[in-house]
């Protein structure tokens, strides 16, 4: 995270990192952060969460009500997998975290907003039984001491893209909400077709090669006598050459180079090269990190 985010100038905030000594718990992760926090009231966003349209009206809502905290909750088909809320009515009375035997199917979307009454419950309660200190037991806490806690249920689509089968549907939905295509010019195009709502990002090449929307293309990417279908990300700085490439994330500065067949279903970290080797004898030969996944004709 903090190589990706540095210090927030490029996104125009500033940012303060708190480490946690080991991955003692969401409740845990606050504690830490209670003199940092001071009596403000915050919001706690957990990074592989993603909304449409964001959430400056939950917070709002936050604000006008005066909650002590506040949850967003969205029905799910396997709330065994997340934390729960039972509710009375809109009243929120019990939370339960990766329960065996679900009291509802409200799942918490892990967006938070908090005021410093969370620090009293993250010192009251104790360790899971997988030695965590939960931000379910907190917000428990919080209920059952009189505190008002509010439940807003998400309208729209949520994702936890916790995994690959989740980022990839999160990239669909982006790209799916791209109204309108970036401006292509004449310049950019070279014996090439682009369909559908395909948006460059500055500087792009494009030579000799088929383009089907809705995609987005980084700056400084080349695409040269290849195809890139719909539901494709491509990171600024990469190179797409006789190759076909859809439904993919690709992340900066990858090249993709004669692979002899159709990429799909699949995300690529950044500074990969994925290329059909011509070395004799034929063999697949693979350098790949930790927690990977390679799936091959």
């Amino acid at each position: 995270m903090q190589a990706a985010v540095g210090d927030g100038s490029g996104l125009g905030v500033e940012v303060t990192y708190i480490p946690q000594e080991a991955p003692l718990g969401l409740a845990h992760a606050v504690k830490i952060a209670r003199d940092f926090m001071g009596k403000a009231p915050f919001v706690m966003y957990l990074g592989d969460n993603l909304l449409s349209g964001g959430i400056t009206g939950f917070v709002r809502e936050f604000e006008k009500g005066k909650y002590d905290a506040q949850i967003l909750l969205t029905r799910v088909k396997n709330p065994s997998d997340f934390g729960v809320a039972e509710l009375d009515g809109e009243r929120v009375v019990g939370l339960e975290e990766k329960p065996k035997k679900p009291k509802s199917d409200y799942a918490l979307v892990g967006v938070y907003m908090f005021t410093s009454s969370i620090f009293e419950a993250t010192e009251k309660i104790e360790p899971s039984w997988r030695g965590e200190l939960e931000i379910t037991d907190a917000i428990q806490y919080l209920i059952e001491n009189g505190y008002v806690v509010n439940s807003h249920v998400v309208e729209g689509w949520w994702k936890d893209t916790g995994k690959l089968e989740d980022m990839l549907d999160a990239n669909r939905m982006i790209l799916l909400g791209m109204a309108e295509p970036s401006g292509v010019t004449s310049q950019q195009l070279e014996d090439s077709e682009i369909h559908g709502h395909v948006h460059l990002q500055g500087e792009v090449t494009i030579r000799n090669s088929v383009l089907r929307g809705p995609c987005i293309i980084g700056a400084g990417t080349s695409i040269v006598d290849a195809y890139v279908g719909p539901f494709t990300s491509i990171g600024a700085g990469s190179r797409v050459e006789k190759s076909e490439v859809e439904n993919s994330i690709i992340l900066e500065n990858c090249t993709i180079r004669d692979i002899g067949g159709r990429m799909s279903d699949s995300l690529i970290g950044r500074n990969v090269t994925v290329m059909r080797g011509h070395k004799l004898p034929r063999s697949y030969r693979l350098m790949v990190g930790d927690n990977s996944e390679i799936v091959v004709l």
